[in-house]
């Protein structure tokens, strides 16, 4: 698969022939839900809690005593039956992650990057350099490639320049290629990758 390679300023800078193993396989809508739920369910930070009955503040004193009151027998006010005790079955801190075979991940990439590939939604870029870190100029260079929702993916580093440039986008993610993932690709609207990232996503993924 060829594509054309553009500049920032949407002016031509050649070709590039894309790995049909790689931006052309088979999309696996089932293989993407999948990593999209294991990397929601790894990213969650698993803090949330209810106290125990141990941990409950309230007096260990027994309420009443254990006899010919007419009442169920009580040792203290720290019981889920009783108001302020302890809740019943709540949330304890814990991880969610679960675990996901690396060759289905790399299958939930490739699906990803060809359903961009497919759509037309996939824009390859010679580099990621800009001039300045004026926000204003690279909102409206993106205009001009036709994206105002888009993941970037750069080499293994970020310009400076250019990272600071788009921060202030809303709907625009930068990353560097050991941090494209599945989840931000398919979040939002349009894929840019520099022709740096396309060789790199290639040598990984290729089989």
């Amino acid at each position: 698969m060829k594509i054309a390679v553009k500049t920032l300023d949407n002016k031509a800078a050649g070709d590039i022939t894309l790995d049909d193993s790689v931006f052309g396989a088979e999309i696996r809508a089932d293989v993407l839900h999948q990593m999209v739920t294991y990397q929601l369910a790894k990213r969650r930070a698993g803090t949330h809690k209810t106290q125990s009955r141990s941990e409950v503040s309230r007096t260990g004193k027994k309420p009443f005593k254990q006899k010919g009151t007419g009442s169920a027998r009580a040792g203290d006010r720290t019981r889920v039956i009783d108001r302020g005790g302890q809740v019943a079955h709540g949330p304890q801190v814990r991880s969610h992650a679960t675990e996901l075979p690396k060759k289905i991940r790399q299958m939930a990439m490739r699906s990803a990057l060809s359903s961009k590939a497919k759509e037309g939604k996939l824009i390859v870029v010679d580099a990621l350099a800009a001039k300045d870190h004026k926000t204003k100029a690279m909102a409206k260079a993106f205009e001009t490639l036709g994206f105002d929702s888009a993941l970037i993916v750069g080499g293994k580093e970020i310009d400076a320049n250019f990272a600071r440039a788009t921060n202030n986008l809303p709907k625009v993610d930068v990353l560097p290629v050991q941090g494209a993932n599945v989840y931000d690709i398919l979040r939002r609207d349009t894929l840019v990758l520099t022709k740096d990232a396309v060789a790199d996503l290639t040598e990984r993924l290729k089989g």
